[in-house]
């Protein structure tokens, strides 16, 4: 089954003030990433792998092109279709720090998607907490501290628990460990694998790192200047 399907995307932004100059961000991309499968996407700093990613998840709009999220063209669609979209489409961002709330315990950061989308009861949360927390190995401890308590490797094991709550299909992963130690890398990156196999999560990885992609991928598309100009 194609999870995501991606027909001719553009993204073209304008800059300047008296001389509009337009820069083609993504030019006419096209592919597919399987159910339980990952797309390996690679390419220098301002290639524009991270606007293909932002623009799938609609969090900027594209230019042209169609979006196709288990065969439902999701291209323009809003309102609650958009919030039911957001809940099984999910992003793990570069820099753990970010994505976390500072004033926030971890239990209630991992919380917070669960309380707004009302998916269980005060009781049910408890537990689908600490079964989360196990999930992604980390001790119950850890849930009455503050990010600033935990490493970066700690961090982005959180925010992939909080992701996991709302049961996704699909997982957009941009440079997701490129901010931690070596050692921590891959351990961050089995239990993406582990995750990918445990519940059939499709993932667009996304790296400037072609050993790291080709580790994580079934295919791989190198970008060049909003084109993918090669497949593995």
């Amino acid at each position: 089954m194609t999870r995501i399907k991606v027909e001719n995307l553009k993204k073209y932004f304008y800059s300047g003030i008296f001389r509009k100059k337009m820069i083609k961000a993504v030019d006419g991309i096209s592919f597919e990433i399987k159910e339980g499968k990952t797309l390996g996407l690679v390419g220098e700093s301002g290639c524009g792998k991270t606007t293909v990613g932002r623009t799938i998840l609609r969090l900027i709009e594209p230019t042209e092109g169609k979006i196709f999220f288990d065969g439902e063209d999701i291209t323009s669609i809003d309102g609650r279709e958009l919030k039911k979209m957001g809940k099984e489409m999910q992003v793990i961002f570069q820099n753990p720090d970010s994505s976390l709330n500072p004033r926030m315990r971890i239990y209630d950061s991992i919380a917070e998607p669960l309380r707004i989308h009302k998916i269980c009861n005060k009781k049910d949360e408890k537990e689908r907490i600490y079964e989360l927390i196990e999930t992604v190995n980390l001790n119950e401890e850890l849930l009455f501290r503050y990010p600033h308590e935990l490493s970066g490797g700690q961090i982005q094991r959180v925010v992939i628990a909080r992701i996991l709550s709302l049961n996704p299909k699909f997982i957009i992963a941009d440079e997701p460990t490129s901010m931690l130690d070596v050692s921590v890398q891959a351990q961050i990156l089995n239990l993406m694998k582990d995750l990918q196999e445990k519940y059939g999560i499709s993932y667009l990885f996304i790296s400037h790192d072609l050993e790291v992609v080709e580790w994580m991928s079934d295919e791989i598309a190198i970008m060049h200047k909003g084109k993918i100009v090669e497949r593995k």
